[in-house]
């Protein structure tokens, strides 16, 4: 069985449980998530996109 959510869904999930359950402020999980789109549109992004696109793979377990 294959399940697609968006990123952005399960890293919302992942944000709100580190609020709710870890005790981050939710200010921290802002600024993450601000840097995270400033840093996409460095020098940075192709490394970025590559290493999550190799990530996705390995989970997935599907192999060029």
């Amino acid at each position: 069985m294959t399940v697609s959510l968006p990123l952005v869904f399960v890293l919302g999930l992942f944000a709100w449980g580190a609020v709710k359950f870890l005790g981050v402020r939710t200010w921290v999980v802002v600024l993450i998530a601000v840097f995270g789109f400033w840093l996409s549109h460095t020098f940075m992004a192709p490394a970025i996109e590559s290493g999550t696109r190799s990530g996705v793979d390995v989970i997935n377990g599907s192999h060029d």
